[in-house]
């Protein structure tokens, strides 16, 4: 004779839906959104990300140093005066010693630091070129 056991889990999820609580959740009857993909194992990531807007915050302080390094030009274009610009060469510098010296989260950087004199000489260039 068999004997048949119901855990208090399965015995509240039975009446559950015997009461209709799982009637018309969203997504019922609609394919699950990933599936047909390969398995990513960083899914959740991705997925937090996507929900949460969070890209720009995701990046390890040293990879989003490297990004800023990348952008210097339009980072710089944006200032408004030569001290604006060499204030924020002095600052960008010192966050790449920081992360030269292992001070800041993420892989490695070894970038050199910015020139402050090459990066106010193109931008006043690059500002004369607009106005004229």
């Amino acid at each position: 004779m068999a004997h048949w056991y119901e855990s208090s889990i399965d015995r509240q999820l039975r009446e559950a839906q015997e009461r209709g609580d799982f009637d018309n959740l969203p997504g019922t009857g609609k394919p699950l959104p990933d599936a047909g993909r390969e398995y990513d194992e960083d899914w959740w990531v991705k997925d937090w990300l996507r929900r949460e807007g969070a890209a720009a915050g995701a990046l390890p302080p040293t990879l989003a140093l490297r990004r800023e390094a990348q952008d210097l030009r339009e980072s710089i274009d944006r200032r408004t005066s030569e001290d604006d610009v060499r204030a924020y060469v002095a600052g960008l510098n010192e966050q790449l010693r920081k992360a030269r010296a292992g001070l800041l989260d993420g892989p490695p950087v070894l970038l050199p630091p910015i020139d402050a004199d090459k990066a106010v000489d193109g931008w006043r260039e690059r500002r004369a070129r607009k106005a004229s």
